[in-house]
């Protein structure tokens, strides 16, 4: 459970810098990547790969994943549900916006949102496998 845990975060970091959203106008189209949005919005979207680095450091620590499976278990579990939140909460939904503009979110920021529930539901299944009562 460890290995897929890491292989969601990683993923979710690497999906993180690939394009969330794309508009759409008549011919023109643009996207942005969540790197992007969080840097021009100043919004609280720079967690979600600070959460994802600091799993992806506990999860090859080997120190605290043998030792301490709860603690590699608990920050898995809040990192990968708060990045979902945080993700969700930018989804703007697709729809056109006066008539003329699309606004869609990108494949990449749905697979990246899914490896998020992933590591949480992997970090809850790592508890459930790897902790033992002292």
């Amino acid at each position: 459970m460890r290995r897929v845990t890491l292989s969601a975060a990683g993923f979710v970091l690497i999906c993180f810098f690939l394009p969330w959203l794309q508009v759409s106008c008549l011919t023109l189209r643009d996207s942005a990547s969540g790197y992007e949005l969080a840097h021009h919005e100043k919004t609280s979207l720079w967690l979600v790969p600070l959460l994802m680095l600091l799993i992806l450091l506990t999860g090859l620590v080997e120190v605290i994943w043998k030792r301490r499976p709860a603690l590699f278990a608990l920050i898995s579990f809040v990192g990968g549900l708060l990045s979902a939140y945080l993700m969700y909460h930018e989804h703007i939904g697709g729809g056109q916006m006066a008539g003329i503009v699309l606004v869609q979110m990108t494949v990449w920021f749905w697979l990246g949102l899914l490896a998020s529930l992933a590591v949480t539901v992997t970090a809850l299944l790592f508890y459930v496998t790897e902790s033992r009562p002292p």
